[in-house]
């Protein structure tokens, strides 16, 4: 009897140990050896990269754009390095795309351009057997001003109330056309500081300091002060600060002899011409001097010149107060008429600083012109400039002329 009893408890367990692994299999992971195995496709082949196109040589008479030689120039400098193909199989596989931006904005400027352009080779080359053009852009500016039959200064005229000839010849074409009376100036006061005007300088420094207290902009427009007698000297060189400029007139001492032309040439040559700003700026000299040089290395012509070629407009106040223009004051007019601005001749000393402020104004009150010319040559000749109004009541104050670049 106890080992029936024994034997059924035996079978019990056997039977309950029987059941929980049935059970417990639908929970467990499978065997590694009873899963299939789920094979990722094999991926596709990588191919060659493709070698690119051969460009295709443009037809003659397909070139619809020629490139200067400075274009061209500046495009290989700028352009980056040709990809060899070792070069291109190696960025390829490591899965960089460097040009992808380039090549994208490459194709969005060839969509917009026409078929026959599309046909130009690629990568910049340039076939040597086509031609190439170089062109130089003769685009003349000028500065000038209109007044009334009364001296009144005239500032809302139009462009087809002019004509412009150049050489005798009209202007092929009339690029622009503005009222200039706010652009930044950059001014140069030349005061003659010889024994000739010893008796008038004070009050000669005092009409040029108000004169620069009003037409100077601080953060707008810049003036320098150059004294001369056998030379001529900075007293005080670019700067917005009117009190600066105000110091460099107080600095200047009169003594010695007179060499205006070497300061006009001095002050247009190594000052105006090779000032640097931003943007368009008018450049002017205001002269205070009687005109009678007799130091000078440079002639009046050669002075005259310079201005020219630095594009400087020349205001001239004589300092001559005998009531009696004399030859001094014709030296002036002639400069002052051939850069296109004004001689001003106040034969009383109260009278200078009205010459200032009409300067002021005229300053104020310019027209700005660029053009090109018919038939122009690089030449290196001396060219005339006539702008003539409309109307016979105006009178337009404009330089007379300008020297073509060499080639």
């Amino acid at each position: 009897m106890k080992l029936f009893c024994i034997s059924f408890w035996a079978l019990v367990a056997l039977a309950s140990f029987a059941y929980s692994q049935d059970s417990g299999t639908t929970e467990l992971p499978s065997a590694p050896s009873a899963a299939k195995e789920q094979k990722a496709p094999p991926p596709p082949a990588e191919k060659a990269p493709a070698d690119p196109p051969a460009p295709k040589t443009p037809r003659r008479g397909e070139i619809q754009e020629l490139k200067t030689i400075d274009q061209m120039t500046e495009e290989q400098k700028s352009a980056p390095p040709a990809v060899t193909g070792e070069t291109a199989s190696a960025e390829q596989g490591s899965g960089s795309t460097p040009q992808a931006s380039t090549n994208s904005a490459s194709s969005s400027a060839v969509d917009e351009k026409s078929a026959a352009t599309e046909d130009k080779p690629a990568g910049g080359d340039i076939d040597p057997s086509l031609p190439t053009i170089k062109r130089v852009v003769n685009e003349v500016n000028v500065v000038f001003t209109v007044t009334d039959k009364h001296g009144r200064y005239i500032k809302d005229l139009k462009q087809n109330n002019f004509r412009v000839v150049d050489d005798n010849k009209p202007a092929s074409q009339i690029r622009s056309f503005r009222a200039e009376t706010d652009l930044p100036l950059q001014v140069g006061l030349l005061i003659d500081a010889s024994n000739s005007i010893r008796d008038r300088f004070r009050f000669e420094q005092e009409a040029a300091v108000e004169f620069m207290n009003q037409i100077i902009r601080p953060s707008y427009d810049k003036a320098f002060v150059v004294g001369f007698d056998t030379t001529p000297e900075v007293t005080q060189d670019f700067t917005d600060n009117t009190e600066l400029l105000s110091n460099g007139v107080h600095a200047l001492r009169a003594g010695g002899g007179t060499a205006m032309y070497d300061a006009l040439y001095f002050a247009c040559r190594d000052k105006l011409r090779n000032a640097p700003h931003a943007g368009p700026v008018r450049r002017a000299i205001i002269l205070l001097s009687d005109g009678k040089d007799n130091q000078s290395r440079v002639t009046r012509e050669e002075a005259i010149e310079m201005a020219q070629r630095a594009e400087v407009i020349i205001y001239a106040i004589s300092t001559n107060v005998s009531g009696v223009k004399d030859k001094g004051d014709k030296v002036l007019e002639r400069i002052a008429d051939a850069t296109g601005g004004m001689a001003f001749f106040p034969f009383q000393l109260r009278d200078v600083s009205n010459a200032f402020t009409e300067i002021q104004e005229a300053l104020r009150s310019q027209y700005a012109l660029a053009y090109i010319p018919e038939d122009f040559r690089s030449d290196g000749r001396y060219r005339r400039i006539q702008i003539l109004a409309d109307q016979k009541k105006y009178q337009v104050r404009a330089r007379h002329g300008y020297y073509a670049p060499a080639k």
